[in-house]
């Protein structure tokens, strides 16, 4: 029997946690019905147009938020809470404790856990969670670490995954960017220190007799990293081969002109950078930790770097050097999105999960 899913996220920002809450939402609404808690005036709340959402206001104290939450659970019969933000727990918690209904409540897992879960607060939490999904295996293994094994809900994996990439009309880019010898270099995410453009950076200056290009594609949180990264730009005198896109509805196209694309995040829970260059026919070069590590095989369908800009350099260089070598990982990649990673198979196996906990 299908279970009536209230989806839940609370976050202000516009990620891949808070779009993959709502793929979750559109994948589950065509088994059974599933509305959407999310936060008014949220980037979220301007990313779509449905109408069943319903909007809380998150505050430090909870209470006022978890009320109405728990009024609506029980008026409309809610079965499972499903929410992603970690921030959120105690709003669902709450508010599981205060109604009727008393819904399941699952949590997806996007972020590490990096220390016990053992006081009295906490063990609270994890008692009245049901089930956690984690987004990787390391992920699983940290929650089973940190949690106290008499409180632990059951934990599962089930990998995110990537929808199909049809071949994108990428001409007025390449009449722009892209000669016939021109090797173009990716890199995708947010501009701040963790996600590693500093380090793409130097790496092309190691670079800079070759005929490489590198785009950074994504928009600065704070303005002032992004002028340090120009400023090194100009410092390092690659001021020809370093494009800063800005924001761009167009990622894929990006991710279609280029030859590679880099993964440099300090440490990736996963990294759906990954398998969205994978889709889209782009090899990836990642860094050799976190999430990469359970999408990766190195030098079969990407290639590792151990975090250096100059190791970087040398396989951007080797790609550069060895297009068979750049094939296979091509080929090698879009097979194992389409074999591990695809959109619809990953969130039907999560509903599967979710409707029968």
């Amino acid at each position: 029997m299908s279970k009536k899913i209230l989806e839940l996220c609370l976050s202000p920002d516009l990620g891949g946690l808070e779009l993959y809450a709502y793929s979750c939402y559109q994948n589950f609404a065509q088994n059974t019905q599933v509305d959407f808690v999310i936060a008014k005036g949220s980037k979220l709340d301007h990313y779509f147009d449905d109408t069943n959402k319903l909007y809380i206001k998150r505050s430090k104290l909870p209470f006022v938020s978890a009320w109405k939450l728990a009024k609506y659970i029980d008026e409309e019969a809610i079965d499972t809470v499903h929410f992603h933000w970690t921030k959120d727990i105690l709003t669902v918690v709450l508010a599981k404790v205060l109604s009727r209904q008393k819904p399941k409540v699952v949590q997806s897992r996007h972020m590490r856990m990096t220390r016990f879960k053992d006081d009295f607060y906490h063990k609270w939490l994890y008692k009245n969670i049901d089930m956690m999904h984690a987004v990787t295996k390391e992920v699983q293994k940290q929650l089973e670490r940190f949690i106290p094994q008499d409180i632990l809900p059951k934990v599962t994996t089930i990998y995110p995954g990537v929808k199909p990439k049809s071949d994108l009309d990428i001409l007025n880019l390449q009449e722009e960017y892209k000669n016939s010898n021109t090797f173009c270099v990716v890199i995708v995410g947010r501009i701040e220190e963790a996600k590693g453009q500093a380090v793409a950076i130097e790496a092309i200056a190691k670079l800079k007799e070759l005929n490489i290009r590198l785009f950074i594609v994504g928009v600065p949180m704070e303005d002032s990293y992004l002028e340090k990264l120009q400023s090194r730009v100009y410092e390092l005198s690659v001021e020809d081969k370093v494009v800063f896109t800005g924001f761009t509805k167009e990622v894929d196209k990006y991710m279609q002109l280029c030859d590679i694309s880099i993964m440099a995040t300090q440490n990736e829970t996963f990294g759906l950078v990954v398998i969205e260059s994978m889709a889209n026919k782009t090899p990836v070069i990642a860094k050799n930790m976190g999430g990469p590590l359970e999408i990766i095989e190195d030098n079969v369908d990407g290639l590792f770097y151990d975090g250096t800009a100059s190791d970087l350099a040398l396989k951007i260089k080797l790609l550069y050097d060895d297009q068979k070598l750049l094939e296979k990982l091509r080929e090698n990649g879009i097979k194992k999105v389409q074999s591990q990673f695809d959109f619809e198979t990953q969130l039907n196996k999560l509903y599967k999960v979710i409707n029968e906990s």
